[in-house]
């Protein structure tokens, strides 16, 4: 398979992947802080094997490193924030400014080619999300500016990640920024981001390796394959596969117009990874 379809797929299997989450979460006693600090633990378990100290030696990897560590914990920390805090869609639909604030920023940060096509296929995605979790319950603006809050973040992980790819594999990029992001999370959040044993915590553990270090490995081998505009576009995946494992797992109903939002998202996603160009070079740590 040619390394950019290759690409394409991989962080397409991955973003429907991070959309089984709640099946791992719901009923869980754990707070959003305590989550993501047992999900960063658990990718960080696989260090002693994808360490290696010659990837160092690029200052602008490991730079980008440690932006990517302190990204992830803001765009984790804004978005369970929104979540928690006001409408669900209005949480959803304003993180997911994510792929287009790539499309604008990945050709001046990263020096990609602009894709011509990347811009209106996230503004796309947007109308068929906005289609398939249907009428908020309301326009709440504290709960949309964390959730934009938390996609400037989410863009800062896709490009950071995307130029610490360079020099580090998907195993150790994902397993070395995880206890700097345990770090900063203790430092915002205290002892309440210390998981307590619970009946749930066995199954986010299992979901920290499906959905956590499995899925990210797949979307970091994508992302090294193809250009971060491509691999941004196609995280709209995510939200596609939570509503539908809402609607199948728990029975939540879905508004009439979903099938029709469902497949705008899908096509947008397709028409931006087949767009005529050079695929991102396979580099290796």
């Amino acid at each position: 398979m040619p390394p950019r379809a290759a690409g394409a797929l991989l962080a397409a299997v991955a973003a429907s992947t991070w959309g089984l989450w709640s099946l791992f979460l719901r009923g869980s006693a754990l707070s959003g802080p305590a989550v993501t600090a047992t999900v960063l633990a658990v990718m960080a378990l696989p260090l002693p094997f994808a360490f290696r100290r010659s990837a160092l030696r690029d200052r602008g990897a490991l730079a980008a490193l440690v932006l990517l560590a302190a990204a992830d914990t803001g765009n984790a920390g804004f978005y369970f924030a929104a979540l928690r805090d006001g409408p669900v869609a209005v949480a959803v639909l304003t993180h997911y400014l994510a792929p287009l604030l790539v499309a604008l920023l990945a050709p001046r940060l990263l020096g990609e080619a602009p894709s011509s096509r990347a811009p209106w296929a996230a503004l796309a995605s947007l109308v068929g999300l906005a289609l398939v979790l249907g009428r908020p319950r309301g326009i709440a603006v504290s709960t949309a500016l964390l959730g934009a809050a938390s996609a400037g973040f989410y863009a800062v992980v896709l490009i950071s990640g995307k130029r610490a790819l360079r020099s580090f594999g998907p195993l150790a990029l994902n397993a070395l920024h995880a206890p700097l992001s345990i770090a900063l999370l203790l430092a915002l959040f205290g002892r309440s981001a210390l998981p307590a044993p619970s009946a749930g915590l066995g199954r986010v553990l299992a979901g920290a390796l499906l959905c956590g270090v499995g899925a990210n490995v797949l979307f970091y081998a994508g992302l090294r394959r193809v250009t971060a505009q491509v691999a941004s576009a196609l995280t709209w995946l995510e939200p596609l596969a939570a509503t539908a494992v809402g609607a199948i797992a728990f029975g939540e109903r879905l508004p009439p117009t979903a099938l029709l939002g469902a497949a705008l998202v899908l096509a947008s996603g397709v028409w931006v990874a087949f767009e005529p160009g050079p695929a991102s070079p396979v580099t290796r740590a």
